[in-house]
C-alpha cells in the first residue's frame, strides 16, 4: 500500500484539531518536540485518510493546499456555511484553516474521474 501524507504548518495543533473535526477528521496521536517542551506534531485521521499538523518551523511552511475527497461534501459544506460548487470533475468547495493552510473538500459524482 502506498499513502501520501501531508503535513501542515499550524500554530496550534488543538486549535486546528478542533477545527478538522468539523471536516470529520479525529485525533490519531500526539508527539512532543525537544522532550515534550517545545512544538507538537499530531496526526489527525479519517477514513484511513491521514493529515499532519506540525507547530515545529522546520516540518513545512504555510500556507498550503490539500484537497480531501469524501462521500458528505453537502454536510460537511453546511458546517461551514459555504455553497458547494459543481465543476466537471466533482462537486467541491474551499474554506481556510486558521494558519491560512488552503482545504478544497469534493465528492466525485457517479461516473467521474479525478
Amino acid at each position: 500500500m502506498i499513502q501520501v501524507v501531508p503535513i501542515l504548518r499550524v500554530t496550534d495543533v488543538d486549535a486546528s484539531l478542533a477545527w478538522w473535526q468539523q471536516l470529520g477528521f479525529v485525533h490519531d496521536f500526539t508527539h512532543r518536540y525537544g522532550g515534550g517542551t517545545t512544538h507538537r506534531f499530531m496526526g489527525i485521521r479519517r477514513d484511513g485518510a491521514d493529515v499532519f499538523l506540525s507547530e515545529n518551523v522546520a516540518d513545512a511552511t504555510a500556507p498550503a493546499l490539500v484537497f480531501v475527497w469524501v462521500p458528505d461534501v453537502d454536510v460537511i459544506a453546511r458546517r461551514f456555511g459555504v455553497e458547494v460548487e459543481q465543476h466537471p470533475w466533482a462537486r467541491d468547495f474551499e474554506v481556510v484553516d486558521p494558519d491560512g493552510n488552503r482545504v478544497r473538500v469534493g465528492t466525485k459524482e457517479v461516473g467521474q474521474s479525478a
